[in-house]
């Protein structure tokens, strides 16, 4: 099988997460997409009326319009190179891609309050 050039064109057509897209997705992003990848598997990423939240091992991180408000997008990432992500941003992605996005229909803001 060759390798994968984009993998988000290619997770769209296949509407699934291949060997060779998952290995692509690492190559692109080192760790931060094998975290991406796990949380997608294990079912972590959820969508609100008003927010997409990634469960991580620690607290939950607010994805938004591809931003995420976690230390790593906002210490470590360039904001002006639009292909470093953290893997809260990879994940919904990811999980958008292939269907794989835990929907509640209620506000995450009403969520939080009992958290």
């Amino acid at each position: 099988m060759e390798p994968v050039d984009d993998w988000r064109t290619a997770i769209e057509a296949a509407g699934e997460l291949s060997g060779p897209i998952a290995a692509a997705i690492v190559e692109d992003h080192g760790d931060r997409g094998k975290r991406a990848i796990e949380a997608v598997g294990e079912g972590r990423i959820k969508r609100y009326r008003d927010f997409t939240v990634v469960v991580g091992h620690e607290d939950e991180y607010v994805v938004e319009d591809g931003g995420c408000d976690c230390a790593d997008a906002t210490y470590n990432l360039d904001p002006e190179d639009p292909a470093e992500r953290c893997w809260h941003a990879i994940a919904v992605d990811i999980a958008d891609a292939v269907g794989a996005v835990d929907h509640h229909d209620m506000w995450y803001s009403e969520v939080r309050e009992f958290l």
